[in-house]
């Protein structure tokens, strides 16, 4: 299990605090951004021949890319602070869906409704998730809106997978929809696809994108020259839509988030 703490580094810009986790797992430095969490630099166990104090090695690293490091949690805090600004998914706040942000409203369900709904509609000033709450429903409007998204993107990755897999000449044995932290989905050797459920915020042809890229590994794994020839026969575009979630990755990952839907 990898152990952490806090440490600070002396960087020519002022001082700059990192986690120092210990993994079992690593054979050497590496350094992470995670957008809430800042720099974390992942090392072997103290236990280890020379590792025992990592401080100095750790600071070479980030002296040298100071302004790598400096860029990127610049670059995080300002994806969060435009999605904090759009509020708590509440009664007035904004989510995106289908890579357009919409106006979440809430009102009562109809009499006699058991279980609250979904309504993607619009008016003249935005589009609208029109949350209907039934009263004896437990879910706060927050998970309601969550859950709705999952359907939403089963269906529609459902439809990308038999839009595509005959074309490419696969046939995944089983598909999952989870919410992976650090990528939009996964193929294994066994033929199993996983995709994110987040992929639904996105615009549909980015969503398109990830189902081509993951059915495509079905039949070359790795990402040669045989590989992107295999994805560009079905998305000759995919280079504008992997750089559309490279962009938009904090955003998508902190839309109703499972913390903050909890919270609420």
């Amino acid at each position: 299990m990898a152990m952490e703490t806090t440490e600070t580094a002396r960087l020519a810009d002022g001082a700059l605090a990192y986690t120092l986790r210990r993994n079992p797992r690593s054979r050497g430095l590496r350094v992470t951004i995670d957008p809430r969490r800042g720099v974390i630099a992942s090392v072997p166990p103290a236990s280890r021949r020379g590792w025992a104090r990592p401080e100095p090695l750790v600071e070479a690293f980030l002296v040298e890319r100071e302004r790598w490091v400096r860029r990127h949690l610049d670059r995080y805090a300002r994806q969060l602070a435009t999605l904090a600004s759009r509020g708590a998914p509440e009664d007035g706040g904004l989510v995106r869906f289908r890579g357009t942000l919409h106006r979440i409203r809430i009102e009562p369900a109809p009499p006699g409704a058991r279980r609250s709904s979904v309504e993607r509609v619009g008016d003249a000033a935005d589009d609208v998730l029109l949350i209907r709450q039934a009263p004896h429903d437990r879910r706060s409007p927050a998970v309601v809106l969550r859950d709705w998204c999952r359907d939403r993107a089963s269906e529609a990755i459902e439809r990308a997978v038999v839009a595509h897999a005959a074309a490419l000449g696969v046939a995944p044995a089983a598909l999952s929809i989870r919410d992976p932290r650090t990528r939009w989905g996964s193929a294994s050797r066994q033929g199993r696809i996983m995709l994110s459920w987040r992929l639904v915020l996105a615009p549909p042809e980015a969503l398109d994108t990830v189902v081509v890229h993951e059915l495509s590994h079905l039949r070359v794994f790795g990402h040669g020259p045989r590989f992107w020839d295999l994805v560009e026969t079905r998305r000759p575009d995919h280079r504008t839509w992997r750089r559309w979630l490279r962009t938009h990755a904090v955003e998508l990952h902190g839309e109703l988030d499972e913390d903050e839907v909890r919270a609420i």
